[in-house]
């Protein structure tokens, strides 16, 4: 199976999920957890429980939170990569679900905002293995020109590559022309529906995801309780797969995370785009039955 090098972001979630409505201005009973989480380190560590060799590239805080995710990620299997800053904590994301299991996000990058093209081990990159890159690397300033290196030694090494869309309200500030032109030529996108339409315009899915074939060559669009499209520029139409059934959503946090790390090892051994895509989906509803955005160790 081909082993998978992911660079991206590595936070520590802290989850309060409401009991009932929010009471905007006053009190909210709510259970408030405390998890590992970050884009790129989830997808690592949903592979590595699914049997996928994988390894994980991003910077920590000097502090105990930064010494827990890293022991963290090595519990998961993951083949964990972290340089550790001296002045920055490790990033922090508090996450507001409500009783419905909606999200809203209030992300503080922290030791993520710092990471170097030097920090990316050269020795991950050899053919046969696969890059995947978080989009939120690509998003933020003071990482972005890690994440284009390692996506220039990944090209280099002749490995195949794959982004994620990050968070729409980031791709939206950064702008759409700048993303593309940064991501242009990799061989998969993966965006949700919101992040589709922020980088072409259009609002349906199956449009935007022929938009997208323009500059890269295969595209997933995520579609939440929609399931999930796959388009490859010179198809006549898009493949689509429903999403799976789900009794109850305890915790979206996470759930596109999972979703990429079912979808990638069908699709990069080869298997037809709805297989891969259904392994997607189904990874993904384990991930919101439960709160925080890795797997249960």
């Amino acid at each position: 199976m081909t082993r998978v090098v992911v660079v991206g972001d590595l936070m520590t979630d802290a989850v309060a999920r409401a009991a009932y409505p929010l009471a905007k201005g006053g009190d909210t009973p709510a259970k408030v957890t405390m998890h590992g989480g970050g884009s790129g380190a989830n997808v690592a560590s949903w592979l590595a429980v699914e049997g996928v060799e994988s390894a994980f590239v991003g910077r920590r805080g000097a502090d105990i939170a930064g010494r827990n995710r890293d022991m963290e990620l090595m519990g998961y299997g993951v083949d964990a990569r972290l340089v550790m800053d001296p002045e920055r904590a490790t990033g922090t994301c508090v996450v507001m679900v409500t009783h419905k299991g909606d999200r809203t996000m209030l992300s503080d990058p922290g030791a993520n905002a710092a990471l170097l093209p030097e920090d990316i081990p050269q020795d991950l990159f050899a053919p046969g293995a696969h890059l995947h890159v978080s989009g939120y690397s690509l998003l933020n300033d003071g990482s972005r020109q890690a994440a284009l290196h390692a996506m220039k030694l990944a090209q280099n090494a002749q490995m195949s590559v794959t982004v994620d869309g990050g968070a729409n309200s980031l791709l939206k500030r950064a702008g759409a022309e700048p993303f593309l032109d940064w991501t242009q030529g990799i061989r998969l996108l993966i965006v949700n529906a919101a992040q589709a339409e922020a980088l072409t315009g259009r609002d349906a899915p199956e449009q935007a995801a022929k938009v997208l074939t323009a500059w890269y060559q295969q595209v997933v669009v995520k579609m939440s309780g929609d399931g999930a499209l796959w388009y490859s520029n010179g198809r006549p139409e898009p493949v689509h797969v429903p999403a799976e059934p789900v009794e109850e959503v305890i915790d979206g946090t996470g759930g596109g995370d999972a979703f990429a790390a079912g979808f990638l090892p069908a699709w990069l051994d080869g298997k037809p785009p709805a297989e891969a895509l259904a392994a997607g989906c189904r990874l993904a509803t384990r991930a919101i039955g439960h709160l925080g955005a890795r797997p249960i160790l």
